[in-house]
């Protein structure tokens, strides 16, 4: 199976240490030349940030050296998995991509008994599934039935409980299983008893034989297979034996035939074993070899699907796409765009040891790949009106505004100007502080695109909240006007009253307030520091009247404010509502401890 096209790897760029393994079993010839990697997710969650780093890792690789990538499901466990995962990981491995590596990308053809791999650009307009491990659970009891065959697996009757008292610890070796000599004749009859369903759960399991005195507890006979009377979202009711994960996973790895089996450090001490399962069953051609890189961690936030789960489940958060969280929806439905999630995994690299990356630095990559490519709007997030007396009550006066001063094809726009119109409230201050240079009483500031105006007087209620601001405005002082040469120091940003769009807007900030939350050295629960100002609700922002009909998941940059994206789920005709995907500068810099800046910490 060959992908659509080649790319060669830059040959100025260094290659990463993973890089640089196949490049040289490239040209050695191992596996006759042919990069088949796979990203096996299992389906028991969202995917998040950590996982882009491995999707890139997997799918980059296949791209840069004329291989393929599979999209696999890992679902050996029937209680934990659901379509739904299995759905929105497929959607959000296509997210990420599309237009980059998606011809590389390699499916299941729907009904396809063989299992054969066809690449996204090649589906000729048919539904394409991920790979399942499940599919191949016929193969992988078959490869079970001869370990047993060769003497290297048993029937084991222990306890879940006693099969860890007996495995010992890393300072302890483990004690055999009683059952550990039973005859092959046995072992056969009980495994194939198991299938049959006549044992209930956990009455006895599938276990290699292995080194119980190995200083490497997973090689103290491992558990392969479980009982677990349970329906499985592929399979249904069809099986009650389910293989472990260390045992499909290199089966299913050898049976796609893949090349490089690219996991992450906690997979290092499993290593032996995946070699081990291989090598007992004396497989033919090439088997596949497993390599391990540092995951990664991203600061101010939990990458642990249990305990993202926990926030799903008690109602800290919306739901798995929340815009606060870290799943690959979550960032999709704030903003964050896929180019900009991929730039940040490139800049984290790919390293040997465990770090925590900065916050900043992916905010950093979403605010390049946002300023290129937004257009700018104008919206007021806390309105307050200003009435320009000596303007002309009837009057609209369409400005020129630039769509996007980085892009000059993006061209310019036309925004309505009227005598009232609204500014931001922090745009003005009866007692301003040092060095304010917006709006005061007696003082002057330049409307972006417009005027320079002055405010002549201020309106409050009774409890002495200012409600309006009654101004003038300079006429002869227009933005690229002959006579508006005169200078204020001060431009601010503002929308016309008759014509604004009424909007929600959402102001997203880090889920947490403290760099490492599931790390505290006084054991506190990582929900103690959950930040109560991730999201503030603004329902009465006023926006320029083109963005009425802003469509579901576009994106745009409010001057001076942010950037933002139209929320995919709860906008309606006619009342959008926008996500603050990121702000136009590090608002937590300056309340971060300077040994918590910059883009890594190694």
């Amino acid at each position: 199976m060959e992908p659509s096209h080649h790319i060669e790897p830059d040959a100025e760029a260094p290659l990463d240490f993973i890089r640089q393994i196949v490049a040289e079993d490239v040209q050695s010839q191992k596996h006759g030349g042919r990069v088949i990697t796979r990203f096996p997710p299992e389906p028991n969650g969202y995917l998040h940030i950590g996982h882009a780093k491995s999707i890139c890792l997997n799918f980059g690789i296949a791209r840069d050296f004329n291989g393929v990538c599979n999209l696999r499901m890992d679902d050996t466990n029937p209680t934990k998995e659901d379509v739904e995962y299995v759905d929105s990981i497929t959607a959000d491995v296509q997210w990420l991509i599309q237009g980059w590596a998606d011809q590389v990308l390699a499916f299941k053809r729907a009904g396809d008994p063989t299992g054969t791999g066809v690449l996204l650009n090649q589906a000729d307009g048919q539904k394409l599934e991920p790979f399942y491990a499940s599919d191949y659970f016929p193969q992988i009891y078959e490869f079970a039935l001869e370990l047993i065959r060769k003497g290297r697996a048993y029937v084991c009757d222990l306890s879940p409980e006693d099969t860890d008292a007996y495995r010992g610890s890393p300072d302890r070796p483990g004690r055999e299983s009683p059952f550990r000599n039973r005859s092959i004749e046995e072992n056969l009859d009980l495994f194939q008893r198991m299938k049959a369903g006549e044992f209930p759960d956990g009455a006895r399991t599938l276990r290699a034989k292995i080194e119980m005195g190995s200083p490497n507890i997973w090689l103290r006979d491992p558990v392969l297979y479980r009982i677990r009377h349970a329906d499985h979202h592929h399979t249904g009711s069809q099986w009650c034996i389910y293989p472990m994960y260390d045992f499909a996973h290199c089966l299913s790895d050898y049976l796609e035939g893949v090349t490089h089996s690219i996991c992450t450090l906690e997979f290092e001490v499993h290593r032996p074993l995946y070699d081990w399962i291989l090598e007992a069953l004396e497989l033919p051609r090439a088997l596949p070899h497993q390599h391990e890189f540092a995951r990664l961690n991203l600061a101010y936030t939990v990458m642990s699907k249990r305990k993202l789960l926990q926030l799903v489940n008690e109602g800290r958060v919306v739901g798995w796409n929340d815009p606060r969280m870290p799943t690959l929806s979550g960032m999709r439905r704030r903003g964050y765009p896929a180019a900009a999630i991929r730039a940040f995994c490139e800049k984290v690299g790919v390293a040997k040891r465990e770090n925590i990356i900065d916050m900043a630095l992916l905010e950093f990559c979403v605010r390049e790949e946002l300023n290129r490519t937004s257009r700018r709007m104008m919206g007021v997030l806390k309105p307050l009106k200003v009435i320009l007396l000596n303007y002309p009550e009837d009057q609209v006066e369409p400005l020129e505004a630039v769509n996007n001063p980085e892009d000059p094809a993006a061209g310019i726009r036309q925004v309505p100007f009227s005598r009232e119109i609204f500014i931001e409230q922090d745009d003005f201050r009866e007692i301003p502080p040092p060095k304010y240079f917006r709006l005061t009483p007696g003082g002057e500031v330049r409307l972006r695109y417009a005027y320079i105006i002055k405010c002549v007087e201020v309106i409050k209620n009774a409890q002495g909240e200012v409600t309006e601001l009654h101004c003038t405005a300079d006429l002869d002082s227009k933005s690229g006007g002959a006579t508006s040469n005169r200078k204020v120091k001060g431009t601010i940003h503002w929308v016309s009253a008759p014509h604004a769009v009424r909007a929600e807007v959402r102001l997203y900030d880090r889920l947490f307030t403290v760099e490492q939350p599931d790390a505290d050295a006084e054991g506190r629960d990582f929900k103690s520091f959950l930040n109560p100002q991730s999201l503030e609700t603004l329902r009465d922002c006023r926006l320029e009247p083109a963005l009425e009909k802003a469509a579901p998941g576009e994106g745009y940059q409010f001057e001076r404010l942010g950037y933002f994206h139209v929320d995919p789920i709860d906008s309606q005709p006619g009342r959008p509502v926008f996500n603050r995907t990121v702000t136009l500068r590090d608002s937590w810099a300056k309340i971060d401890q300077p040994s918590s800046r910059g883009p890594s910490r190694r």
